[in-house]
């Protein structure tokens, strides 16, 4: 509970800045854009959860349960998308279609017809937004119902299919229903990044929730109004969790049979090989072959004209940050969630959920809101040993490492806690009761039981946070050290200069230092089968 309460600060300080009348800038935005926003973030949420979530489901199943040609090629490149930034994907995939860009200039050279006489998909629109964003966070999916996949008992599939349900059949009435929490998961997951996106919806040019509380606060200099616009988009998160945990009712996941057979997979030959095959290819040739390519040719024939040498910093950087969050961000979790498991109570429920609400935040507000208290505690603090001691203190936390890497677990925790807690759906209690019948206490039964049977869950916890703070730019430009700079923020400081030439060899290299977990959960994925 006190973690959940330290966590939960940031938005507590958002809260009370919304506490405040509303002034002319809420009213203007109400009677004005708030309409179009709330439609435009409806339908983006729905359109990327519905691509996101298919691919992710679909693609995890035919991996689980199939074999076929590549495919332990397949189940490593799907992960390959979770390295890539949306916010590049729409740089790169603007350049390629746009009218100057090489694909319509290189189809006009081939034809001789000028702009006007041809059709091509305008791609800065809302679903060319969201599907940006479905291609690089449907790997969130993937990974938690993969996992889940693995992990079901192998009894109920046969059933299903001696009782003559072919492999389609059975995803859909017997393995998704009991992938369920990890699904679930995923998918709010998805959502909340979606709505909190800002780079990629405002290179498209959409209006969203998001882009509303941008515009107040930098904007129109209306914190209150951008506080309040925040404070609007936490409860509709907090609605959808709290919709999808009471739609479970009392109903558990986790298998009831003891007897694990290992998994038999089934060959696939002819169109069946081909069909899966281009289900699986598909979203890693458009979330990372296509945009990697790109980055990759424009980062040889341009590139980045400052000294290798002098980018060994913003690479050190970027990967301890990673680091150290990742760590953080697992043990909190892990340490929330069996709080829930071992000692379960409404209170506790409710602070896990409170303290997940970051993830759906845009890293300015986290930002501002982990500056706050920060702020509060520096100053009162020099303030006190000033009167006492006549030393002054300065500021011991705002603006360091430690504050960055407190609004980086404030923002990814909910990945954490999100993966943390599928893991946990799908163990049996009663390998817990054993435990402790056998004469172990709750710790050691967790340590010796459960926290093996979980390693995978707790990986890709890892994992995910590690990837998504590698790739944050808000929370980093305004809560970092002035010395302090990252991959992130070298490739906004290009690319806000329209260079994305130059900005492509420091993504290459965030592509580059994400694949490193991603490997190393591949090959604990493989382990696991």
């Amino acid at each position: 509970m006190l973690v959940a309460a330290a966590i939960t600060a940031p938005l507590v300080a958002v809260l009370l800045s919304a506490m405040t009348v509303p002034g002319a800038s809420v009213v203007h935005i109400a009677t004005t854009t708030l309409p179009e926003m709330l439609r435009n973030s409806a339908l983006l949420a729905l359109l990327v959860a519905l691509m996101a979530g298919s691919a992710g489901a679909i693609s995890a199943w035919i991996v689980s349960t199939c074999e076929f040609r590549g495919r332990r090629l397949l189940e490593v490149a799907l992960l390959l998308p979770l390295a890539m930034p949306a916010y590049l994907n729409g740089y790169v995939y603007t350049w390629l279609f746009d009218v100057a860009g090489p694909l319509q200039q290189g189809f006009r050279d081939l034809t001789g017809l000028r702009f006007g006489q041809y059709w091509a998909p305008e791609i800065r629109s809302l679903p060319g937004a969201a599907l940006m964003l479905a291609m690089v966070l449907y790997p969130y999916v993937y990974l938690m119902c993969r996992s889940a996949f693995l992990q079901q008992s192998v009894c109920l599939l046969e059933a299903s299919r001696t009782l003559g349900h072919g492999l389609p059949r059975t995803f859909l009435h017997v393995a998704l229903p009991l992938a369920r929490p990890a699904l679930a998961a995923g998918i709010a997951l998805v959502l909340m990044e979606v709505l909190a996106d800002f780079g990629t919806v405002q290179h498209f040019g959409v209006r969203t929730f998001t882009t509303g509380i941008y515009e107040a606060w930098f904007g129109m200099d209306d914190r209150g109004a951008a506080a309040q616009l925040a404070v609007g988009l936490l409860g509709c998160v907090f609605l959808l969790l709290a919709l999808e945990r009471i739609s479970r009712g009392g109903r558990r996941f986790h298998p009831t049979t003891t007897r694990h057979p290992p998994l038999r997979p089934v060959v696939l030959r002819g169109w069946k090989q081909a069909g899966a095959i281009a289900a699986c290819a598909m979203p890693v040739v458009l979330g990372f072959a296509i945009p990697a390519s790109a980055l990759a040719w424009l980062a040889l024939t341009s590139g980045d004209p400052l000294d290798p040498r002098r980018f060994l910093p913003f690479a050190v950087n970027s990967l301890m940050l990673s680091g150290i969050t990742a760590a953080l961000a697992v043990l909190i979790a892990a340490m929330m969630a069996w709080a829930v498991r071992m000692h379960p109570s409404p209170a506790r429920s409710l602070a896990n959920r409170v303290a997940a609400l970051g993830y759906a935040l845009p890293g300015s507000v986290i930002a501002v809101g982990t500056l706050v208290p920060f702020g509060i505690f520096d100053n009162a603090l020099d303030a006190w040993m000033r009167e006492r001691f006549g030393v002054s203190t300065g500021l011991l936390l705002s603006g360091t490492m430690a504050a960055l890497v407190f609004a980086y677990l404030v923002r990814f925790l909910a990945v954490a806690l999100s993966a943390v807690e599928s893991g946990l759906a799908r163990l049996k209690p009663s390998f817990f009761a054993a435990a402790r019948v056998l004469g172990r206490t709750p710790g050691q039964a967790v340590r010796e039981v459960e926290l093996p049977l979980a390693r995978g869950a707790l990986l890709t916890a890892a994992v995910l946070v590690f990837v998504d703070t590698m790739k944050e730019l808000p929370a980093t430009l305004i809560v970092r050290p002035f010395d302090l700079d990252t991959l992130a923020v070298r490739i906004y400081n290009l690319a806000s200069d329209e260079r994305l030439a130059e900005a492509s060899t420091a993504a290459l290299l965030i592509v580059l230092a994400g694949l490193l977990p991603v490997a190393a959960l591949t090959r604990a994925m493989r382990r696991s089968d």
